[in-house]
C-alpha cells in the first residue's frame, strides 16, 4: 500500500513563505496526477495546484505566481513551494496521487497545517 506523507507546514507571517513536501513511499513516477488540495477553517476543500504527466501545472487563480508545484523523481517527493503567503491561505493542506490520467484518486496524505498571521 502506497503512502503520502506530508510535512512542511507551520505557522508563518503574511508575506512569508514556506515549502511543503508529499513524500510517497512508492515510484513517484508510477503517477499519472498528483497535487494539492486544501480546507481553509470552515470552508470546503478546494484544489490549489495539480499536474499531470506530460502536461502543465495548473494552480487555482488565487495562488498563481505565488505558488510552485513540482515533482523530485529521485526523492519520490513533490513540493508547494508557497511565497507571499496570506492570511487567506491559511488551511490543511492535503497532497494526493493517481495512478490513471482520470477517474478517482488513488492514494490521499494525512495533511499538514499552514497558518499565515496578519
Amino acid at each position: 500500500q502506497v503512502q503520502l506523507v506530508e510535512s512542511g507546514g507551520g505557522l508563518v507571517q503574511a508575506g512569508g513563505s514556506l515549502t511543503l513536501s508529499c513524500a510517497t513511499s512508492g515510484r513517484i513516477d508510477s503517477f499519472s496526477r498528483m497535487g494539492w488540495y486544501r480546507r481553509p477553517p470552515g470552508k470546503q476543500r478546494e484544489l490549489v495546484a495539480t499536474f499531470s504527466r506530460g502536461g502543465s501545472p495548473w494552480y487555482t487563480n488565487s495562488v498563481q505566481g505565488r505558488f510552485t508545484v513540482s515533482r523530485l523523481n529521485a526523492n519520490n517527493t513533490m513540493l508547494l513551494q508557497m511565497t507571499n503567503l496570506k492570511p487567506e491561505d491559511t488551511a490543511l493542506y492535503n497532497c494526493y496521487a493517481a495512478i490513471q490520467p482520470t477517474g478517482p484518486y488513488d492514494y490521499w496524505g494525512q495533511g499538514t497545517q499552514v497558518t499565515v498571521s496578519s
